[in-house]
């Protein structure tokens, strides 16, 4: 069993029998169980030896260690587990064909992706996560969508700390699969909490160095938009789906989705509608001019292309 390092780029040992060693005292145990009992009652610094081989995991506060031991299963899931991406479909609101697909992380014990993202975060492996959602994305997009169609692919900005060199792994992958770069585009999650700008422009330059398309993902009313999309020059965005719920009977709702459609037509910029459930609200996005749109209407995830 492995845990992870502060640094996240590696794993330390976790041992299920050993050495507890608390203020230099050694203190045997056989098994998770029997080490958790023993950190219960330590206040500490502590590491583990494995007497085999020496090895010793970090030192580390004992409910730090006590945290990772409860969280294993979660923690092996997200480095050596097995997942797979969910699409769906986003359609051409004037014609409503199919444009393409948001892929989607699944794990097969049903941990919910939000779960899984604030366990790798504390866990320091939020950046393998992140990694392994693109991978299987693109594995997706290879097994079950068209060639014409494009894919958009979340990611977290938090995660790629040299774009030059963190992205290498995600092009290999699609040039593993003789992929196209052109039916990707990648999102950023959680945009309104985007922070250092500069860096994200860093990462959107290389995606589409790479030829690739880029995406702002739940645009929202306390976001300043303007700035940001002509700072990041973003080539699709997706509106929250706050704004895009019941549409139909709230003016201020509409009123901010016909302003922001106006901005991003006067930039050039593909605009989404996302989380749509309901006929009246197909409706109002048609009326003002949306590109796109996706939601439950349309479609709920699907291991399988619909």
């Amino acid at each position: 069993m492995w845990s992870p390092c502060v640094a996240c780029s590696t794993t330390i040992p976790l041992f299920e029998r050993g050495l507890l060693v608390v203020n230099d005292q050694p203190q045997p145990y056989e098994s998770f169980d029997e080490l958790k009992t023993k950190l219960s009652s330590v206040e500490d610094n502590v590491y583990c030896v494995n007497p085999a081989t020496k090895q010793q995991t970090p030192i580390l506060p004992a409910v730090d260690l006590l945290e990772q031991i409860a969280n294993r299963d979660t923690i092996e899931l997200i480095q050596h587990g097995e997942f797979e991406s969910h699409l769906q479909p986003i359609i051409h609101l004037d014609t409503g064909e199919r444009f393409g697909y948001e892929a989607l992380l699944r794990s097969p014990n049903n941990i919910s992706p939000g779960e899984l993202f604030r366990a790798a975060n504390r866990f320091g492996l939020h950046s393998k996560l992140d990694q392994r959602a693109r991978s299987e994305a693109i594995k997706a997009t290879y097994h079950a969508v068209a060639p014409h169609e494009k894919t958009f692919i979340n990611f977290l900005p938090s995660t790629i700390y040299n774009p030059d060199y963190c992205l290498q792994h995600t092009f290999e992958v699609i040039d593993r699969y003789g992929l196209s770069a052109e039916r990707f585009i990648f999102e950023v999650v959680e945009t309104e909490k985007v922070q250092d700008v500069a860096h994200l422009q860093h990462v959107f330059a290389t995606y589409k160095k790479r030829g690739m398309k880029v995406a702002l993902d739940d645009v929202g009313a306390g976001f300043s938009t303007l700035d940001m999309l002509q700072r990041l020059e973003p080539d699709y965005v997706k509106i929250d789906r706050s704004y895009i719920s019941f549409c139909d009977q709230d003016a201020e709702k509409r009123t901010f989705l016909k302003n922001v459609r106006q901005l991003t037509r006067s930039m050039g910029i593909t605009i989404l509608a996302e989380g749509i459930e309901r006929a009246e609200e197909v409706d109002v996005c048609r009326e003002l001019g949306y590109d796109l749109a996706q939601g439950y209407f349309f479609g709920k995830p699907s291991p399988y292309a619909l």
